[in-house]
């Protein structure tokens, strides 16, 4: 299996599936096996998906200092998978939490990355959902079977986490679950969580980390999912407001994976925004 050596001597995993110009993906979770993405809707038919475990997750190796997960730091990480493959330039696609190193990527290293897309983003310098749009998303599922169960869990806990699961999608199904969630796909250190977010600006440090996250200039697709009770949609649509060339997609019949619900408009907007169509 594939590895490179990251800057402190880790070892991180990845893999490449399908054929064509390369497109780094990186996972979100934190903390999940990026192969929960697959092929992302088919998009591996046109490119050469470079599928990366972050530190900690999946198939890389868990690293001495915890700091070192923080989704700043896996920046890093990012830079040294470039200089490993020999690219000038990435495309580069983040889902979810990956979004945050993607970001940061981006703005550290703004002439390597020649398009950003950003798969239901969790956020900006951090975490950004609106609860508001969060708790009206969740409350129009209230005639769903799974619904009591799932409106008491606790975000906080591995367990109310996964009870929450179905408030991620447009269209929930006990076969769904089965098919999508693998076991061992998620991390079990109870640590990771904490450690990646520690990146998170604060209220003092938010002013100057969205202006960095601002000078970035390459074309930025931002992609949400009108039903994602997750996250909704407002961090993608501050996301959209804050790069000055950036592209919004709502997926109309999806939640925090348009790639499974809605395949074929999926591929058709990440390869025409690829291929050079324009943000507006």
């Amino acid at each position: 299996m594939p590895f490179f050596t990251s800057y402190d001597g880790l070892r991180l995993h990845y893999d490449q599936v399908g054929d064509g110009p390369p497109l780094v993906v990186l996972p979100g979770g934190p903390g999940t096996d990026v192969r929960y993405l697959r092929d992302l809707g088919g998009l591996s038919a046109g490119r050469r998906l470079i599928r990366v475990d972050a530190r900690a997750a999946g198939r890389s190796e868990v690293p001495a200092d915890p700091a070192t997960v923080s989704f700043v730091e896996q920046a890093r990480d990012v830079e040294e998978l470039r200089r490993h493959l020999g690219l000038e330039t990435l495309d580069v696609l983040a889902h979810s939490a990956g979004s945050l190193t993607a970001q940061e990527y981006a703005a550290v290293h703004p002439y390597r990355v020649r398009r950003l897309v950003l798969v239901t983003p969790v956020g900006r310098a951090g975490r950004e959902a609106d609860p508001a749009e969060v708790a009206a998303l969740r409350a129009a599922r209230r005639d769903e079977p799974w619904y009591p169960q799932a409106a008491g869990a606790d975000e906080q806990s591995p367990l109310g986490r996964a009870r929450l699961v179905p408030f991620s999608w447009h269209r929930w199904t006990p076969e769904r679950r089965r098919a999508e969630y693998v076991p061992g796909h998620a991390t079990t250190l109870p640590w990771l969580r904490a450690a990646f977010y520690a990146g998170s600006a604060t209220a003092e440090t938010l002013p100057g980390r969205l202006g960095r996250l601002a000078a970035v200039r390459c074309p930025v697709l931002v992609m949400a999912g009108a039903s994602d009770g997750l996250i909704g949609t407002m961090p993608a649509r501050l996301i959209h407001q804050m790069y000055p060339d950036s592209r919004l997609e709502v997926f109309a019949e999806s939640g925090h994976r348009p790639w499974v619900e809605q395949p074929e408009l999926f591929r058709a907007v990440i390869e025409d925004f690829l291929g050079g169509g324009g943000v507006a």
